[in-house]
């Protein structure tokens, strides 16, 4: 397919498969501000019982730690494709990194339970629109200036993606091992101020601002849409607690999320004169669609597993926090080891086949936790870890490479949003699942047995990601 070029394009530049020169200081600002969110679920998340000895608080309370920062993200990723028209994306970004650094300072200053909460959802609602706009400016960019094979682009942004979850854990750990509660959050502090130093020499003007006709914010859509992500993020998330999912906790907002969705799908797709809050007539085309129904559950393998495996080694292994960040390590280093060939593998094959092997690879090397038993050397589990994160680092670059090939450069933000609520509500349904499954009692006998049990459900559905894989354009599609 022919690339997109805006009016302002060069001329010469249509054609381009190497990114201009100038690009290599936006992708440093973006990757230094978006890491910091990306890792920050898992940094806390390994850093719960210290939260919960600090606060004098139980699991039913400090779950909410977690939960308000998921549910404050989903619910932001919407705005993002307005918020950038009426501002522009150099302020948008600027004004997310700032909020994001500022409730990093105020959760770490935190003086209750309850305080810290309301600040983790100021942080959630700033790593929502960090993490959209993290795709949508450099891939704008690089369209902007003619560039058709972008997948060494959609390579180099999913390094935070993709190692964020895996080295959080690991940072966590060392924190946790060294220093207090309130440096899992302090830590984004220095690492906010040097983004901001970045981001303000590198990122270009805001050519994407439309000053003079940003279009009228669709606040019914956001009401709609913010309710039902709302909804079904509690709905999965209350899974896990007394009742299962027939309890009330679970089936009102889940009734809350199918209604408000169900009801801004419909207004949505009635409204043709572009002012939707997003625009769910891409969910058509291939490669949106493709890309949404892939991202889902490979986001579910990615972050139910990363929930999954620090508890299993804490609780199940008894290792230590400074232990289990260390034998995750491994995995870390996978995956960055396969984030330069991920790119010009998915450019010289196409997406379908490093997409549908690489999910593979997560199945097979994730089934191993559920038939090992509690004899397997720490060494072993490590070295299964390092090939996880070997396809871990390749699995999301191919899927994020298509959402992009059909799509014109104005819909590059709702595609960016699409793609990011998939992800994210996967990720949840796949959290949710693990954490059902550990704490059944219908699993069989033994304390291993629920672990089992969730690394198999983890496996299957890297497995599912392989099978949509299928469904992605294969060789010779680029944007």
């Amino acid at each position: 397919m022919a690339p997109h070029t805006d009016p302002q394009t060069p001329s010469g530049t249509t054609g381009r498969t190497r990114l201009p020169a100038g690009m290599g200081g936006q992708l440093a600002a973006v990757i230094l501000g978006a890491i910091m969110p990306i890792m920050d679920s898992t940094i806390v998340a390994i850093g719960t019982p210290a939260l919960m000895t600090a606060f004098s608080t139980g699991p039913t309370t400090i779950q909410w730690v977690s939960t308000t920062y998921i549910i404050a993200l989903a619910v932001a990723v919407p705005v993002v494709g307005w918020a950038q028209r009426a501002l522009g994306s150099r302020l948008l970004w600027t004004v997310a990194l700032v909020s994001f650094t500022l409730g990093s300072a105020l959760c770490a200053l935190s003086p209750t339970i309850g305080v810290l909460i309301a600040f983790r959802a100021l942080q959630g609602l700033a790593a929502g629109i960090l993490m959209t706009l993290m795709q949508s400016i450099p891939m704008q960019a690089a369209r902007r200036a003619g560039v058709v094979s972008v997948g060494s682009l959609v390579a180099t942004l999913s390094l935070p993606i993709a190692a964020g979850p895996i080295l959080g854990p690991v940072l966590g750990g060392l924190v946790l091992h060294w220093l207090s509660w309130h440096w899992l959050f302090l830590i984004n502090v220095p690492l906010g101020i040097a983004a901001l130093l970045v981001a303000w020499r590198h990122l270009p003007a805001d050519v994407d601002r439309e000053s003079e006709n940003p279009g009228a914010f669709d606040i019914i859509g956001f009401v709609l849409v913010g309710c039902g992500l709302t909804g079904l993020l509690l709905a999965l998330t209350n899974t896990a607690k007394d009742g299962g999912v027939a309890h009330r906790n679970v089936v009102v907002p889940a009734a809350l999320a199918v209604i408000t969705l169900a009801a801004f799908a419909v207004r949505s797709l009635r409204r043709e004169d572009g002012s939707a809050l997003l625009d769910l007539r891409l969910l058509t085309r291939h490669s949106v669609g493709s890309a949404s129904l892939v991202v889902a559950p490979a986001g579910g393998a990615m972050f139910s597993a990363q929930f999954l495996i620090p508890l299993y080694f804490q609780n199940l292994r008894g290792r230590t926090v400074l232990a289990t960040a260390l034998l995750m390590t491994p995995q870390a280093i996978g995956s960055l080891v396969t984030r330069g060939l991920a790119g010009r593998l998915t450019d010289r094959v196409g997406s379908r086949v490093v997409a549908l092997l690489a999910s593979l690879l997560v199945a097979l090397t994730t089934l191993p936790f559920a038939l090992l038993d509690a004899s397997a050397s720490d060494v072993v589990l490590s070295a299964l870890l390092f090939l996880r994160g070997l396809a871990l680092g390749v699995m999301l670059i191919p899927v994020m490479l298509v959402a992009y090939i059909d799509v014109e450069d104005s819909q590059v933000p709702d595609a960016s949003m699409l793609v990011r609520i998939f992800q994210q509500v996967g990720g949840a349904l796949g959290t949710a699942a693990v954490a059902v499954a550990l704490v059944s009692t219908s699993l069989g006998s033994g304390p291993a047995a629920p672990y089992r049990a969730a690394f198999l459900g983890c496996a299957l559905v890297a497995a599912l990601a392989s099978i949509g894989a299928l469904l992605l354009p294969g060789k010779g599609a680029h944007c």
